[in-house]
């Protein structure tokens, strides 16, 4: 599940091809070699990280039973355990729609609060929850759900870090010169 792409998200990465390979932005695709189109690739995955974490968030989101009514009793199982009700699919759909087209950092502040606003005994319980949820249909009958629960909690947990992270690093070449001389100066 991967978001939309956003033309002004992408617009350091369209920057960086116009600036460092010299590629004009009304290019056609046949006027590529494959050394340019390896280039871009490169480029590329270096500014995909918030892409690929909000895909990443959006996807341990989708792993979880679907905010319907067969669903409806999970969703009441995380809440009463977790003591939180961020998680809850009508306090999240608005920013997992958000995430869709793009911009997940809503999501993952919301998350990360969410987290942070469980105790230890709540967070075990709601791994339990989750675990049970999970270990249904993979039929992972080895693994203890406590476990697979709160293995999912900390992996939602680090990617809505990673999220925030690639959202608030600029990658412009005044502050990667910065950053060269800081560490070429050791």
């Amino acid at each position: 599940m991967l978001p939309e792409v956003r033309p002004h998200v992408s617009a350091p990465l369209a920057h960086q091809l116009e600036h460092q390979w010299g590629l004009a932005s009304h290019l056609e695709a046949g006027h590529l070699d494959v050394e340019d189109v390896a280039g871009i690739a490169v480029v590329a995955a270096a500014h995909s990280d918030g892409y690929a974490a909000t895909g990443r968030l959006l996807g341990l989101l989708a792993a979880l039973p679907a905010p319907t009514k067969a669903g409806e009793r999970f969703w009441s199982d995380l809440w009463r355990s977790s003591g939180t009700t961020y998680l809850l699919p009508v306090n999240i759909k608005a920013q997992v729609l958000r995430s869709l087209a793009g911009e997940g950092t809503a999501l993952a502040r919301q998350i990360l609060w969410a987290v942070d606003e469980m105790t230890p005994p709540q967070r075990l319980a709601a791994g339990e929850v989750i675990g049970q949820a999970l270990a249904e249909p993979d039929d992972l009958p080895d693994l203890k759900t406590q476990v697979i629960g709160e293995l999912w909690l900390r992996d939602l947990e680090l990617t809505a870090w990673r999220v925030l992270h690639a959202d608030r690093r600029p990658d412009d070449p005044a502050g990667r010169k910065v950053f060269l001389d800081a560490w070429t100066s050791i």
